[in-house]
């Protein structure tokens, strides 16, 4: 797009040779150096390109954005560079539609003081637990030889996973009557004290030995569980004829402790053994055969399998095998079944965000958002940011005090033990290339979303620390932590509309700083890809309003959300170009920056997905009038500038949409030569034209594809004398790039121009 006088439209900004991708990434150690004067309205934007390219390689993957294992690749083969790929389904994020209260199931239940006084286990309870217990008779068998032996068994495993009910099994299949569960806060200096009362042996069912649980055991540092500990209570045991079991995590602190492993059993079998329990439960007669096959016709549903693929855990398992046999006599529903698996994680995130005796500690809050902002992002790089936003929330909870974190806090395998996350290696995209990094993220994919949400609605209390915290974000001087930032407030906008724009977008949308509107267009963008309604109508009365640091956020975001609606993106486009000519009595009133931005996004929308449909559209629009002519000739030019993974000497993107285009008898084989004529008719945009194609053979001169498609592109630029003529001029005087001889592929091309008359 150009200016009355000034040819600048199909050039500038969007010139590889002039701009850097990575420089972004580096603005943050620049900051400052700029000068005190306007330096924030001296910062340069992000390119639209390298800003896309951003979006797509940092954003989380429950919005699916693009295409990460295809990116760069252009649009030869069908790949494509939109941001349109993906959809989350509303139902996640605004949250389940069914009630279903199924938490209490005996051995399954989160530890609550309540729990952990010392009682007797009821008999009848030991008898259903054995009824649905399913573990591998080898594992057990192993366990009980051991206990027996020892008299003394140290059970270690992950919470909820059924090494309590294990504990309690292992005793009744050694007969043990009466079984008795310990208070977890017994120390270890005192556990053979609670084998000494004089009633100790009271109940004792003759002729059977007695047992103890310890589940969970707590431990400190100063104060761990020593192997002479449990020699002591051995003794005091073996004096009664019992056995102790004692189950604790794995962050107990243990001292010359012989730990045996506990393996949870395979959730499905669980399931199975669980729901045939139930269902003999609720049938009176003998008919097991029924039973099994009931049992099996269950587990064959869809929703069965999708359950089980979501490594819930066994409480819930247990759980879900109850609702499955009150739906097989028919007192829940079909969605009901389906539902449970988002109810489940539901209760479980309420769980921790809960304040009671057992809640999770404030700093285990602040890294559970943090993992949900940045899930599947670099270990490191969420713990870092969970410490700032428990800054904030400490603030928020006590504003007199002074905010403080430690400096060595939590083990990170009982961070991602509690979060039910995950630790793995992957390459993150950065500046420099791709660079290994352990990461983090949640097992269950739907986890970040929900978490986000309940703290956002169901925690309002909490907003102003959120607030502040992705206000830092923000403003941080790494694109995946502003990506993240915007991924965060879009699935809070997805949720509350209304107060994500109040609070946090709109005040980004309108910073003066290019960073902060950065983030609100993708903000908006990973919104509008998750469902959230009205946003085209947002971004339609941006650009239109007197507001130029909105109607820049408008025109980026229309470039980013167009492909789905290329007509309506193109249309506003071409308003807001008009709209910067109303005034020509002042040339240097014309915003050269929108002009700019507005070619952008012609250039991406052209490489998008909706790439036909933009050309046509384009086609047919180009002589509507000056403005959309400029805007038009600009964004096709400055989309022909990109090549396959950015790189230097890459094949031309929108070179290898012609070629694919000829094969296939497309439309745009005749589009993209049409436009190509009249950019290098229009005198306004001839030298920059001549400048990209001087640019193709360059790179034709390093690839015989790149060749190939301009060997056969450059004919259909010829229809007259006077296009001959500068076509001709281009490739016999142009020199090799720093002033070398001419490329060998000049004269080559040189011969398939057509004579004219």
């Amino acid at each position: 797009m150009s200016t009355p006088d000034d040819a600048s439209g199909a050039g500038g900004a969007d010139d590889p040779a002039g701009s850097d991708d990575g420089k972004d990434g580096r603005e943050g150690a620049a900051k400052g150096a700029e000068g005190a004067e306007d330096s924030e309205e001296r910062e340069q934007p992000q390119t639209a390109w390298s800003a896309r390219r951003d979006l797509i390689d940092h954003s989380p993957r429950t919005m699916n954005v693009g295409d990460r294992s295809r990116f760069g690749g252009g649009l030869v083969g069908g790949d494509q560079h939109g941001v349109s790929g993906g959809r989350v389904t509303g139902d996640v994020i605004m949250g389940s539609k069914t009630e279903i209260h199924q938490w209490a199931i005996p051995g399954f239940s989160a530890p609550s003081a309540a729990s952990s006084a010392s009682g007797e286990v009821p008999r009848t309870t030991l008898e259903r637990l054995a009824a649905s217990f399913t573990a591998p008779d080898a594992t057990i068998e192993v366990l009980l030889t051991r206990l027996r032996r020892d008299r003394v068994l140290v059970l270690s495993g992950a919470r909820f996973t059924g090494r309590r009910t294990a504990a309690l099994m292992l005793l009744h299949r050694l007969g043990a009557s009466p079984v008795h569960t310990l208070d977890r806060d017994t120390g270890p200096g005192a556990l053979a004290d609670r084998f000494t009362a004089p009633d100790a042996a009271a109940g004792q069912s003759p002729g059977r030995p007695r047992g103890y649980v310890l589940a969970d055991l707590a431990t400190r540092r100063d104060r761990p569980l020593r192997e002479h500990h449990l020699l002591a209570a051995r003794d005091r045991l073996a004096a009664q004829d019992a056995y102790l079991v004692v189950t604790v995590g794995h962050t107990a602190v243990l001292e010359d402790v012989p730990v045996v492993e506990w393996q949870p059993p395979d959730a499905a079998d669980v399931l199975a053994a669980h729901l045939r329990t139930r269902l003999a439960d609720g049938d009176d007669s003998d008919d097991s055969d029924g039973e099994n096959a009931t049992a099996a016709k269950l587990l064959e549903l869809p929703d069965v399998t999708e359950f089980l693929s979501r490594s819930h855990q066994l409480r819930e398992v247990a759980a879900f095998a109850q609702l499955l046999g009150r739906y097989a006599a028919g007192e829940m529903t079909e969605d009901a079944v389906a539902q449970f698996s988002l109810v489940s994680l539901e209760n479980q995130v309420q769980e921790w965000f809960e304040e009671d005796e057992t809640s999770v500690h404030l700093r285990d809050k602040a890294f559970l958002v943090a993992l949900a902002a940045f899930d599947g992002g670099p270990y490191a790089l969420t713990a870092e940011l969970s410490d700032l936003l428990y800054r904030f929330l400490q603030k928020t909870q006590n504003p007199a005090g002074v905010a403080e974190v430690p400096v060595f806090g939590t083990h990170i395998g009982k961070r991602l033990q509690l979060a039910r996350a995950e630790r793995y290696a992957e390459d993150e995209n950065t500046e420099w290339g791709p660079v290994s990094q352990q990461k983090a993220k949640f097992v269950d994919d739907r986890a970040s979303l929900v978490l986000l949400r309940e703290v956002w609605t169901g925690h309002p209390s909490a907003r102003p620390a959120l607030i502040d915290w992705l206000r830092r974000l923000a403003d941080d001087g790494r694109p995946l932590v502003r990506t993240r930032a915007a991924s965060t407030v879009a699935v809070l906008a997805r949720t509350d509309l209304p107060s994500a724009m109040a609070l946090v977008i709109e005040s980004w949308a309108t910073s003066n700083r290019f960073r902060h509107r950065l983030v609100a267009v993708n903000a908006l963008t990973l919104a509008h890809l998750i469902d959230t309604p009205n946003i085209p109508r947002i971004l339609d009365e941006w650009s239109k309003g007197e507001d130029r640091r909105l109607r820049w956020v408008a025109v980026r975001a229309y470039a980013l959300i167009g492909p789905e609606r290329p007509e309506q993106a193109l249309a506003a486009l071409r308003t807001a170009a008009r709209s910067l000519y109303r005034d020509l009595a002042d040339p240097d009133a014309f915003d050269r920056e929108m002009a700019d931005e507005l070619r952008e996004a012609i250039a991406l929308l052209l490489l998008s997905e909706a790439g036909d449909r933009v050309l046509a559209e384009l086609r047919r629009h180009l002589s509507d009038d000056r403005p959309v002519h400029d805007l038009t000739i600009g964004g096709f030019v400055s989309a022909c500038r990109h090549t396959q993974d950015d790189e230097r000497y890459g094949h031309p993107l929108v070179l290898g949409w012609y070629a694919q285009s000829v094969t296939e008898s497309s439309d745009a084989a005749r589009s993209i030569p049409f436009l190509w004529r009249a950019a290098l008719g229009d005198p306004n945009a001839t030298r920059y034209a001549l400048d990209v194609l001087r640019e193709w053979v360059l790179v034709a001169d390093r690839s015989t594809t790149t060749e190939w498609a301009l060997a056969h592109l450059l004919p259909t630029l010829v229809t007259t004398p006077a296009e001959h003529q500068r076509l001709d001029h281009l490739l016999r005087t142009m020199p090799g790039e720093d002033g070398a001889a001419p490329p060998a592929v000049a004269a080559r091309l040189l011969t398939t121009l057509p004579t004219t008359r």
